[in-house]
């Protein structure tokens, strides 16, 4: 069925190339359809003979699935106009195959027809033959290639073409025996000196050609030498920025230790210095912060960078701490789940089992975008953006972050308004960029 379907597309809609046998629909008893075979090119010699006579096909041709259903339920149109045809073409478009003349008995009828036809009848539309000229002669050529001479540019040379016959046959005889003398050449006359070169017009644009040619390749030079000579490469760009980078970090130490000068608060910094190769968030610098934020230091062993003036909320029991103000929070968790209570995959930690994100898990109203997971060395990240309606029915908007540092997961979440979502954007960035762990 697939490939009659196809056949269909392909075909179209002609007479000719669909027999019923070739038009029926496949069933599952298929292998007892009609053959199709010489039959089939009898009915295409039918439906060409009908559409040859008759000035149109036996059936409509304006759509192919419309054809092929018509030609397997409906008989073809009388052929009515097919004269002494008729029972021949009507033979031959019979639906079932068996019933169609063979190749033999259609040949007979044929011959038949052919020896029983009468001569065509000369109308008004026959054209009659000129009467034959008896002084004419025919035009006769020799063989072989024609080759087309040159005129001769003196009176005697002229073609002889319209004229008379029998005069251009009396002058060619006369000049056969008659033989004219050629006329002495005259002297050429000394042809004008050429033009210098330098000086012809036709030369102009190509002079014009070559100088802009010259003055775009010495454009192309000259920007390929200030390139090399002036801007800088690559390797300079890569020192300058790394001279450049201790220069900030240099200042921050003297502010961190200013406060306590005692032993023990210079064995405590030591302890994340040790650690900075299982932790990346280490080497986050508070100098990095915009104008507005300040690095808030915490005592369950985390620091981070928040707008000025933000009022902090205890830990509760799920040792959640909760920075904010003006209906924006910051929702920061500690190390409080173990990787191998929850997996190491950040990102599905995030998606099913995060407890902080309940709330978009329960909600009817929820939606989530830029859910992603970033690997740096060992450091594993997931982050994403999500929004929900709360139990006040604000909907929020919600930037969060799920760190995989020394198998424990730290997460730092942003919360506020849907409709402040540049905002909550540049808190998170401000946020995430200088979260680090100290404890």
């Amino acid at each position: 069925e697939r490939a009659r379907q196809a056949r269909i597309a392909v075909v179209g809609a002609v007479t000719e190339r669909w027999a019923p046998e070739q038009a029926g629909p496949v069933h599952g008893n298929w292998q007892l359809a009609p053959p199709i075979g010489p039959a089939t090119d009898l009915w295409a010699l039918g439906a060409l003979l009908f559409r040859a006579v008759q000035g149109h096909a036996p059936y409509p041709e304006d759509s192919a699935a419309e054809l092929v259903q018509m030609v397997c339920g409906e008989p073809p149109a009388f052929a009515e106009e097919c004269g002494p045809l008729r029972p021949v073409v009507e033979s031959l478009l019979r639906q079932d195959p068996t019933e169609r003349p063979d190749v033999e008995e259609l040949s007979g009828w044929l011959r038949s027809l052919v020896r029983s036809a009468p001569e065509p009848e000369a109308g008004f539309d026959v054209v009659p033959l000129p009467a034959e000229d008896a002084t004419r002669l025919p035009v006769v050529r020799r063989r072989g290639e024609l080759v087309r001479k040159r005129r001769s540019r003196r009176g005697g040379g002229t073609h002889a073409r319209g004229r008379h016959p029998r005069e251009a046959v009396d002058r060619t005889a006369v000049t056969h025996h008659e033989p004219r003398l050629k006329p002495p050449r005259e002297p050429r006359e000394p042809r004008a000196p050429r033009e210098p070169r330098a000086l012809r017009d036709g030369d102009q644009p190509r002079r014009l050609g070559r100088t802009l040619l010259v003055l775009i390749m010495l454009a192309l030079v000259a920007a390929i030498v200030y390139a090399v000579m002036f801007m800088p490469k690559s390797g300079e760009e890569d020192d300058k920025g790394a001279g450049a980078a201790p220069s900030r970090t240099a200042s921050a130490p003297p502010a961190a230790t200013t406060p306590a000068p005692t032993t023990g608060a210079s064995r405590k910094p030591s302890a994340p210095a040790s650690s900075g190769a299982q932790k990346p968030q280490t080497s986050r610098s508070a100098a990095a912060l915009a104008p507005g934020y300040t690095l808030r230091k915490d005592g369950e062993g985390f620091e981070v960078g928040l707008p000025k003036g933000w009022q902090r909320s205890p830990a509760n029991a799920e040792r959640q701490i909760r920075y904010g103000s003006d209906g924006f929070s910051v929702l920061i968790v500690p190390g409080r789940d173990t990787a191998k209570a929850n997996g190491s995959d950040p990102l599905d930690y995030q998606r099913d089992k995060e407890p902080e994100l309940k709330p978009f898990r329960d909600s009817s109203w929820s939606s989530a975008s830029g859910l992603r997971r970033t690997d740096v060395g060992r450091q594993a990240m997931a982050e994403g953006q999500f929004t929900w309606q709360d139990s006040n029915g604000r909907e929020v908007y919600v930037r969060n972050l799920v760190m995989l540092v020394g198998g424990r997961y730290h997460i730092l979440q942003v919360i506020g308004p849907e409709d402040e979502r540049d905002r909550i954007t540049e808190i998170y960035q401000q946020a995430s960029l200088s979260y680090r762990v100290t404890g």
